[in-house]
């Protein structure tokens, strides 16, 4: 069973998962309206992924007898001055969620969870890879500059991404 402080920070990932889910959808839908097809894919699956987060953190909740209790989701923006603008604000936003995968971490270090800091190792390994990609992605947009056929090659380079549904583990 969860302790109720812990049921609670969880919860609140939960609503954090989707609002990210939600952000990465909007600049989706940014790019898609500047045509750059490619970088609204990335940001497409990202939201998959985000939205798959969240449903672990649910499963988890489920399986240890708790209770998920979903909360409003927050307007997110909604235009950005460019695709570096995206992105850099990507890397910001996946640097914030690894703070709070951090939080999540110490206050179930706190409460002698161990089940859910082993759980949490997951996240903890995933955000160094949300924050790889993000800043690759930022740092390539930075050489290209305003070279438009830069932009093009990452653009066909992010169309390729696909989504790849987490492995279930046993937490």
């Amino acid at each position: 069973m969860l302790k109720q402080k812990i049921e609670q920070a969880i919860n609140k990932q939960i609503n954090a998962e989707l609002w990210s889910a939600y952000l990465y959808l909007s600049m989706s839908t940014y790019f898609e309206s500047i045509s750059l097809g490619g970088f609204a894919n990335w940001m497409r699956i990202q939201a998959q992924e985000e939205v798959a987060h969240a449903m672990r953190f649910y499963d988890y909740v489920v399986e240890r007898g708790g209770r998920v209790k979903l909360m409003p989701i927050d307007s997110v923006k909604t235009d950005w001055k460019s695709p570096l603008d995206a992105f850099e604000e990507t890397y910001k936003h996946e640097q914030k969620v690894t703070g709070l995968i951090n939080d999540l971490v110490n206050t179930s270090t706190a409460e002698k969870d161990h089940a859910t800091v082993n759980m949490l190792q997951w996240f903890v390994d995933e955000q160094v890879e949300e924050e790889s990609s993000a800043d690759e992605i930022v740092q390539k947009l930075k050489l290209i500059g305003k070279d438009g056929s830069g932009l093009f090659m990452i653009d066909r380079e992010l169309a390729q991404r696909v989504f790849t549904p987490p492995v279930k583990s046993k937490e």
